[in-house]
């Protein structure tokens, strides 16, 4: 699970100790409107929230860069450990409770790497954040969900292995997809009303922001990972 909004801040109390692993890195020349090799670097770009977040222990270097909000990529080199490093992602803010929402959806098409450890999510939170919602496109090498297996169900364009699970800090569901793709659709809102209605593990939660990005646990020698096209759209 990558920590994103609440569990990056709870990682900041960490930052001390990651700060003499985490430097500059060398990484390949993108002719970016923004780019950052800082640990919590993070910007706007058209309704976008970029963020670099380097949040694991035992992290190297990892720099992200962005054409726009939804055109960008980060150049990682993690060691080959065991623990989730980093989960760059972009952010996309809708505050609205789910009985509120009459769509929310999402398109992605993304370059990933054939090597390292990591996957390519969605994850989504309420804004009391005691709920994470993980939604895996695709994933590589030595990775897994939180939890225990709940099946398998059909949900807004995909076919999902359902986890279920606590990190000691709120609820996490993670949604993988069965087999990997680079690029699709995803309707969002009939998994977020199959965990409220079909399922009852949650209540009619305030959807506060919805993050595509790559939680990355290692990626030895210098990987890159580039989102060439992202939407979130609805509400």
């Amino acid at each position: 699970m990558a920590p994103k909004t609440l569990r990056g801040t709870v990682r900041a109390l960490i930052a001390p100790a990651l700060a003499a692993t985490v430097g500059p890195a060398s990484a390949p020349a993108h002719a970016a409107v923004w780019n950052s090799c800082d640990q919590w670097g993070n910007t706007t770009l058209d309704g976008y929230i970029l963020y670099n977040n380097i949040w694991g222990s035992g992290a190297g270097s990892q720099c992200v860069w962005a054409n726009s909000g939804t055109n960008w990529g980060v150049w990682a080199d993690h060691p080959d450990t065991g623990g989730i490093k980093s989960y760059p992602n972009s952010k996309k803010v809708i505050n609205k409770p789910i009985s509120s929402l009459s769509s929310l959806t999402s398109t992605y098409r993304v370059t990933v790497p054939s090597a390292g450890a990591y996957n390519t999510s969605y994850d989504i939170w309420d804004t009391d954040h005691d709920y994470e919602i993980m939604l895996w496109v695709n994933h590589h090498g030595a990775v897994g969900p939180l939890g225990t297996a709940q099946g398998t169900v059909s949900l807004g364009g995909h076919t999902w292995n359902v986890y279920k699970g606590n990190n000691g800090a709120n609820e996490v569901f993670s949604f993988l997809r069965t087999s990997d793709s680079t690029s699709g659709t995803v309707n969002i809102l009939p998994v977020l009303k199959w965990i409220k209605d079909t399922k009852g593990w949650m209540g009619d939660e305030t959807i506060g922001d919805v993050q595509f990005g790559y939680e990355i646990t290692s990626s030895a020698g210098g990987l890159d990972f580039r989102t060439d096209s992202l939407t979130v759209s609805g509400g």
